[in-house]
């Protein structure tokens, strides 16, 4: 498309009542990233309330309509992927508004390809928008959805706004600060005033999730607020305290009685950082589980048992059903879930392994799902049959759940589809990682909505987790990866070898894996950094990099994660055997070189002392580099003695890596999650985050 047309989306589909928005962008460093908004506004061009917000702090709206499902690692950066159950938006909003905004200064005209993309209930994209003059904005329409005569349409728009996530905001009715210093100071000024009347203190959107405040008064006075509990403008300035009716009077019409005091809703549940002492009399008492595993001999009781506890799980938990199911392309509604199901297939039956079905208005979403646990492959031709199965009877999805993590451009299982038929069947792949990880940012950091919804995602967490589930994630290289080191260790492996592209994919299922994992236990994104060519295929840049490793013998990788002061580099040496862990950190703006020198040794008063420590100099390879050992009574050391100017520092840890496939206690995946986890809680953690003004 092009910026200011517009397409009617049944003109191109048939199944359009729920579609997923896709917003992209790519960086030449690495290092672009931008937060995700949606607007639904009114026919007055406004929000209804601050609560037809979305954002990282409230992704989903309660009714399904909209659910921000995150980013998205693709072959040339990410994508932030969103769902619209369009038949689930409320009649009184006539536009969907998709935005998006950076921070700490950042543009949009710093990044690549930025561009949107609509698919529809199957997965099939309709339509592309790219945008190629977004400009130095800090805020931008990417486009919006909008009723015309009872059908849903999609306009390009591509506009952006200089003034950021403010401007936009205050477009369109919301009241949001984009300058999160003046918010934090507007916030303290206003807790002092709420304080004193009982009200709870004001929150920015970067603390919290949109909150109802509820009265006793019954719902005609709850008020909604996008990172307040009570508006900034209701709050008057310091002085004599009115009555709290004065104070919610613009959110809420008064009764003709006295307004009790607002109360604040209830949160959501997270699990305790801090677990509570056992009670057992000895280590070697095992706690009750609601799923064990030991009964577990064989890989069809772990397949049908790991089925059965995540699918009704998924039912008991509207949150974890509900996020897991959106990135199917399933409608919000009441959903069941069943297990090893007999469906008629000429003359033997075909049973898979469990059944989702969701129903909206009275219209049933039914997708079948194959599992396979202990690393055990997806069966083509079982795939192929329940696809079949699917269109003929008219449902929406295939799901396969194993150990394995799919990649761009190569899928694990290749469908062939018949053209002839009109139904389409969306193909989809889900990991283990991706289950657990959806698990611990629930409750270990997101909340849901109980005590109990928490317990039953921590029963299934352990279950997930334990040697005997068979649902461990990735934890084999493959047949190739032997093979490939001797060849490396002998110099018999040449470019073009397929094992090595095999080798390459497996290192980038890993890293996906790592991110994954460690996204969930932080609470935090983290992403692989893809610093490919823009419109490279995939397949074309795991040829390169198979061709690399032919040539220089090492695996490298990035991770970005969020609030750190830099990329992770991982670097896997299979002539030499070592793990390298590292990061570039930049100089600081003010000071001297002595300085930055001691408070750097400073920082990393509890980091290992065999991290090693190089300072980066413009222009030059090289510069003077040291042991924390060595460096901790002379910072000094580490400064060049010609004067050269300093960039920035660099930080690495290295270690022996296993040698064995993965799945023994010295694999080489065990050692590179051991790697990464260890410079993490050593290192990065003590660095100074993004913006710090300390000196």
């Amino acid at each position: 498309m092009v910026k200011g047309a517009n397409v009617g989306l049944t003109a191109l589909s048939e199944d359009v009542g729920s579609v997923m928005v896709s917003l992209g962008w790519s960086s030449p460093t690495g290092e672009g990233d931008a937060d995700v908004s949606v607007l639904l506004l009114t026919a007055e061009g406004k929000v209804r309330s601050d609560a037809d917000f979305y954002f990282y702090n409230n992704p989903v709206a309660d009714d399904g309509s909209v659910q921000l499902l995150g980013k998205t690692p693709t072959a040339d950066g990410n994508e932030d992927r969103i769902t619209f159950d369009l038949t689930a938006i409320p009649a009184d909003v006539e536009q969907v508004v998709v935005a998006a905004s950076r921070y700490n200064g950042a543009r949009f005209g710093d990044l690549d390809d930025v561009r949107v993309t609509l698919a529809d209930g199957s997965g099939e994209g309709l339509l592309r928008f790219s945008i190629e003059d977004a400009g130095a904005v800090g805020a931008l329409l990417f486009g919006e959805l909008y009723r015309r005569a009872g059908d849903w349409k999609f306009r390009a728009i591509g506009q952006g706004y200089e003034s950021g996530l403010a401007g936009l905001a205050q477009d369109y009715g919301v009241d949001v600060d984009d300058d999160a210093e003046e918010a934090e100071a507007e916030a303290a000024e206003v807790a002092g005033v709420a304080a004193a009347v009982d009200v709870p203190p004001v929150k920015t959107p970067s603390e919290a999730v949109a909150e109802p405040v509820a009265t006793e008064a019954g719902p005609e006075a709850e008020v909604e607020a996008v990172g307040a509990a009570v508006p900034l403008a209701a709050v008057p300035a310091p002085g004599p305290v009115p009555p709290v009716e004065q104070i919610v009077s613009e959110s809420v019409e008064a009764p003709a009685k006295p307004v009790p005091r607002p109360r604040t809703a209830k949160k959501k549940v997270t699990l305790p950082k801090v677990a509570k002492k056992s009670l057992a009399e000895n280590d070697s008492w095992r706690p009750a589980r609601l799923f064990p595993v030991s009964a577990l001999k064989s890989d069809r009781d772990r397949e049908t048992r790991a089925t059965s506890v995540l699918l009704s799980v998924m039912a008991q938990v509207p949150e974890f059903g509900r996020r897991l199911t959106a990135g199917f392309g399933a409608p919000a509604g009441r959903m069941e879930m069943f297990t090893e199901v007999s469906l008629p297939n000429g003359d033997s039956p075909r049973r898979p392994d469990g059944v989702i079905r969701v129903e909206r208005a009275g219209k049933l979403w039914t997708a079948l799902v194959e599992t396979k646990t202990n690393g055990n492959s997806l069966k083509p031709d079982q795939v192929q049959a329940y696809t079949e199965i699917a269109a003929r009877r008219g449902y929406e999805a295939v799901i396969t759940l194993s150990n394995d993590v799919e990649l761009d451009g190569s899928p694990l299982v290749d469908v062939k589809t018949d053209g002839r038929r009109k139904h389409k069947v969306a193909l989809r792949h889900l990991s283990w990682a991706d289950v657990a990880h959806q698990a611990q940012m629930l409750i270990r950091h997101e909340g849901v909505g109980n005590a109990a919804h928490a317990w039953l995602l921590q029963e299934l967490l352990h279950y997930l987790q334990h040697e005997n589930s068979g649902c461990h994630g990735f934890q084999n290289m493959g047949p190739a990866w032997v093979p490939v080191r001797n060849g490396i260790d002998d110099e018999t492996l040449c470019q073009g070898d397929r094992r090595a592209v095999e080798v390459v994919e497996s290192w980038e299922r890993l890293v996906r894996q790592v991110c994954l994992r460690l996204g969930g236990e932080l609470g935090q994104k983290v992403l692989p950094v893809q610093r490919a060519k823009r419109g490279t295929d995939p397949r074309v840049r795991r040829a390169a990099l198979a061709d690399q490793l032919c040539l220089a013998g090492r695996l490298d990788s990035e991770l970005r994660i969020e609030g750190t002061p830099g990329i992770l580099a991982l670097s896997a040496d299979l002539r030499t055997g070592k793990l390298r862990t590292s990061i570039e950190i930049a100089k600081p703006e003010q000071g001297y070189p002595l300085t930055w020198a001691k408070r750097l040794i400073r920082q990393l008063s509890d980091a290992p002392a065999d991290l090693h420590v190089e300072t980066l100099l413009d222009g030059q390879v090289g510069g003077p580099r040291g042991t924390l050992e060595r460096l901790r009574p002379e910072p000094g050391d580490i400064l060049p003695k010609n004067d050269a100017e300093i960039t920035g520092f660099r930080l690495s840890l290295f270690r022996s890596m296993g040698n064995t496939r993965g799945s023994a206690e010295s694999g080489f995946i065990r050692s590179v999650d051991e790697a990464v986890d260890r410079f993490h809680d050593n290192v990065v953690v003590h660095l100074d985050r993004p913006g710090s003004t300390r000196r």
